[in-house]
């Protein structure tokens, strides 16, 4: 007999005020947006003092439209896409679920290059700071993923399994959970000690190297646990989409820090 843990159901949505709902996931974004708007400019503050706080309180606009519309993008270009090319009206249906992180990852990167391209800010510094705070949006995120009951985890017989609604009746791994602890709380402190050490803020584009590494391992893992998309077809050596898409993540997070640390 497998013994599980009851799955606690939470309504995804908070609460709701005529025909608007606010959810969960929504504030999810909001506050991985806002905490990590704090925490860049705290970072800011530190020397070398490469970026300005006002720059950091400009670019909070720009983040999130590169996080919304990457991450929609991405979502309909990774995952959907024939879907979306027959009902081309549900692109716009965001309420209904559908973000890609690695979508969100590009269109922040292209905001990041725009804007700093723009206010004459280094690059690779601002997106030092602004990927320290990253982990912030990826904890909230997947804790919100798991309130939803989304992107469950493979069969198990461990004891903290749990049976997930939509899932069938096989008990689960949490994976929401083990994301949130890999890919949010874990690699936030990984950051967050690399940035106490003014030697690495110096090398302008390790912590943002480190971020991309960071989260390509922290998801590789996390994905051995996770339910694969079945949609997405099989992979050589058994990779599952989400470790593919980490693999560009991995070489390029590696380059940087390589580049950095050798003061290239």
């Amino acid at each position: 007999m497998t013994f599980v843990i009851p799955y606690p159901r939470i309504d995804p949505i908070l609460f709701e005020i005529g025909p608007l709902a606010i959810r969960w996931y929504a504030l999810a974004y909001i506050g991985g947006l806002l905490l990590g708007w704090r925490y860049v400019r705290a970072l800011a503050k530190m020397p070398p003092q490469t970026v300005g706080v006002r720059d950091i309180d400009d670019f909070l606009v720009w983040a999130t439209l590169g996080v919304v519309l990457g991450g929609r993008i991405g979502y309909v270009l990774f995952y959907r896409l024939d879907y979306y090319l027959a009902h081309p009206a549900a692109v716009l249906a965001v309420w209904q679920g559908g973000m890609s992180f690695h979508g969100g990852a590009v269109g922040v990167l292209v905001a990041l290059f725009m804007f700093a391209r723009r206010r004459g800010i280094p690059f690779r510094a601002f997106g030092d700071v602004v990927a320290c705070a990253t982990p912030i949006g990826l904890f909230l995120g997947r804790v919100a993923n798991f309130i939803n009951g989304e992107l469950i985890g493979r069969a198990t017989d461990v004891p903290w399994a749990m049976v997930f609604p939509g899932g069938g009746p096989q008990p689960r791994h949490p994976s929401q959970l083990y994301e949130a602890g890999l890919e949010g709380a874990v690699l936030f402190v990984v950051l967050y000690l690399f940035a106490r050490q003014e030697w690495v803020r110096r090398r302008q584009g390790f912590l943002g190297g480190a971020f991309l590494a960071g989260y390509a391992v922290a998801r590789s893992i996390a994905e051995l646990f996770r339910e694969p998309d079945t949609l997405m077809g099989v992979f050589p050596a058994g990779l599952t989409y989400g470790q593919m898409l980490c693999i560009p993540m991995l070489i390029a997070g590696v380059a940087l820090m390589w580049r950095a640390k050798s003061g290239r």
